[in-house]
């Protein structure tokens, strides 16, 4: 399971065996049930967690009580409410198992060590940061500008392992649309 970070951070920056030996001193591991909850709103945000198997969905549920699904993430992707993680806040959001799941942990004191004494380390996680930017503004612009037959469509290119496992009523709601309209689409 670690060797599955060592090779996710190997894709942006190299690493030495000591230097891996350190990183991974500072993560934990945990296995969660389908359904499960890892942050839940109105709680702590104590880890972001790294996805070694299993599927997640990030959630925001509004003042009605209607489900936003603000993300997914799968294998080898970082998955928290990360605004509450970094500000030391109570969640706004949940992260739950859509399917059973296996992450690695990291607190952010551990975080902190790891950017300050790694430099290569605050490099790989400011890539992450840029990525992670770069997709969301995509997203943004297109619920803004695109039908959900074009959303689906890019949703599809871009992620067709994760279309297959998700529900198709998640993924009308991450489309931002009902599960009988995206039933009607000609997919």
């Amino acid at each position: 399971m670690l060797d599955q970070l060592r090779n996710h951070i190997e894709k942006i920056t190299p690493l030495n065996d000591d230097e891996f030996e350190f990183i991974s001193s500072c993560f934990t591991y945990k296995k969660y049930k389908k359904h499960q909850f890892l942050v839940q709103e109105g709680e702590a945000v104590p880890y972001n967690y790294f996805v070694l198997k299993g599927l997640l969905k990030l959630v925001y549920t509004d003042k009605t009580g209607k489900e936003h699904i603000v993300g997914f993430a799968m294998e080898d992707w970082w998955e928290t409410d990360f605004p509450a993680y970094y500000q030391q806040n109570t969640a706004t959001m949940s992260v739950e198992c859509i399917e059973d799941t296996e992450v690695l942990c990291l607190t952010l004191a551990d975080y902190k060590k790891l950017c300050a004494q790694l430099p290569k380390l605050e490099h790989f996680f400011l890539e992450k940061a840029y990525m992670g930017f770069i997709s969301a503004q995509q997203r943004t612009i297109s619920m803004m500008t695109t039908g959900i037959k074009e959303r689906y469509d890019q949703l599809l290119k871009k992620y067709p392992s994760l279309v297959q496992r998700v529900p198709k009523s998640l993924l009308a709601a991450y489309l931002g649309v009902s599960r009988e309209t995206l039933s009607r689409l000609p997919l």
